[in-house]
């Protein structure tokens, strides 16, 4: 069993929903990308995303694409992210590590070797933007293999026939993407949650996670009082973006986290 079903184990019996910051992996470079992700724990971060920077991100809003390409010209590579894991992994083994990304670098990599390597590294589970349902052979029986969660997206175009095709042999938690489009261009709303939410839950019984439209600690507690994890990335590789030049962008961008953590841990208790 990966760290996810764990962790969220833990916080149904604590009562909270689920705080998962995404950072792109070697944003803005390998020493402070490492900094960030050892800090993210203390922080708030009950789960992390560690973004596998592409060429083509066809997914990603221009924030996220800028955090890949000061990412790409530092020079990161698939195996440095898997040796970012590990080396946290020295540190923490109980914050569960998710990896999202696109097809082709892990088809470069090779599917079976990658999740025996992404295994090994402590990596607990991997998200594929661009992976159809049709074609998630291809990395599904490598990754239940080594013991990695499959955790597929579901749009609000995902029409109620499709979705069981979706999310068949998912597992860890369902990825919901809260707008039709990229990340990081509009926020979604509680009202909207509230209609898609329940939709997910009448076809699967896994965990639900709201991304792509969640960027302040109010739109966070929106997210886990209807379902179990809100995902910021936007909003965080923003605050990295215009602190580039400064000394202390490492404890601004946990700052934010610790106030995303604070809006998630408090959006359940009652009035």
């Amino acid at each position: 069993m990966s760290r996810i079903p764990i962790r969220f184990a833990q916080l149904k019996r604590e009562g909270r929903g689920a705080l998962i910051p995404f950072v792109e992996a070697w944003d803005p470079n390998a020493a402070t990308s490492m900094e960030l992700l050892r800090g993210m724990p203390g922080g708030g971060a009950d789960l992390i995303e560690i973004g596998i920077p592409f060429t083509d991100p066809m997914a990603d809003g221009p924030i996220v694409q800028a955090a890949g390409k000061r990412a790409l010209k530092a020079g990161v590579k698939v195996r440095h992210v898997l040796a970012m894991v590990r080396d946290f992994r020295r540190q923490d083994d109980a914050t569960p590590i998710v990896l999202m990304g696109y097809v082709n670098p892990i088809l470069s990599y090779e599917p079976e070797r990658f999740c025996a390597d992404a295994a090994a590294a402590g990596v607990d589970g991997l998200i594929m933007v661009d992976l159809p349902a049709e074609e998630a052979d291809m990395f599904m029986p490598h990754a239940t293999a080594h013991g990695i969660d499959i955790i597929r997206l579901v749009a609000p175009t995902t029409d109620d026939q499709r979705m069981p095709l979706v999310l068949a042999g998912s597992s860890g938690f369902v990825y919901y993407v809260s707008i039709t489009g990229i990340t990081g261009t509009r926020s979604t709303t509680a009202e909207h949650l509230a209609t898609a939410i329940p939709r997910i839950s009448k076809v699967s019984d896994l965990p639900v996670a709201v991304g792509f439209g969640v960027r302040s600690p109010a739109q966070a507690a929106d997210a886990v009082r209807v379902a179990d994890a809100a995902v910021v990335g936007s909003a965080l590789c923003s605050t990295i973006e215009a602190n580039l030049n400064r000394p202390d962008l490492v404890r601004k961008v946990l700052d934010q986290v610790r106030e995303l953590a604070r809006g998630v841990r408090g959006a359940r208790v009652p009035a």
